[in-house]
């Protein structure tokens, strides 16, 4: 198995960071993890200077917040793996799936991986109109990729790391899903979709993304899959 960067863009998660940071920690892989605070104000950089000497972590400081994707740049760049994963801080997503999404790329058969929470793992009962809304705008990005994917709004994706350097990103929130699939899809990698468990959260328990994002997520799937 090659060495694994694992990205996590974190904006005030204080009450989630450092039980995920352990379930980090926890999976046996060779791996570095590379944590991008996105200028939190809530206490989240507190914790992660007080865990910073752990071997494998990294910490690297926003000096305003930017967005997700603006964050997900930094730590690319800062990733010095072969393999790059996303992970976000908020326990919505499980690191026990980690060697599931890393599989493909292990056996040599694809270049990129979409962990899907609709593929059938386990995940929590939650929200019907977020459900619709995602599937919406998956359907329209694969109008446009011409890929046959059930999740483009997954957190989960992994790269090959020289794959992520022949690709250009600019969007600094949540449009970074529909970016980057349009122009991976373009480059014409080798894609595979793994089932994952999902345990999402509610707005009461701290979940960011809007109506306004998904709105943006229009505008982006049209942007980058129109564009070439």
């Amino acid at each position: 198995m090659p060495r694994v960067s694992i990205v996590i863009p974190v904006y005030n998660e204080r009450a989630t960071v450092e039980e995920l940071l352990k379930r980090v920690q926890a999976v046996g892989l060779d791996k570095e993890i590379v944590v991008v605070d996105d200028g939190s104000t809530d206490g989240t950089r507190d914790i992660l200077a007080r865990l910073s000497s752990v071997a494998s972590l990294r910490v690297i400081l926003q000096d305003r917040n930017r967005g997700k994707g603006a964050a997900l740049r930094r730590g690319f760049a800062e990733a010095r793996g072969e393999v790059i994963l996303i992970q976000d801080a908020d326990l919505e997503y499980d690191p026990a799936d980690y060697p599931v999404l890393l599989g493909p790329i292990d056996r040599g058969v694809a270049d990129v991986v979409y962990g899907s929470r609709f593929l059938g793992g386990p995940h929590r009962v939650l929200l019907f109109w977020h459900y619709v809304g995602n599937r919406l705008l998956t359907t329209l990005s694969n109008v446009f990729t011409n890929l046959n994917l059930s999740d483009v709004w997954t957190c989960y994706k992994v790269f090959r790391s020289d794959v992520l350097r022949e690709v250009t990103l600019h969007e600094d929130r949540f449009g970074f899903e529909a970016e980057v699939t349009a122009k991976i899809a373009r480059g014409r990698w080798r894609i595979y979709e793994v089932p994952i468990s999902y345990h999402g959260r509610t707005y009461a328990e701290g979940k960011k993304i809007t109506w306004k994002d998904g709105i943006r997520g229009v505008w982006c799937t049209l942007r980058y899959g129109l564009s070439r």
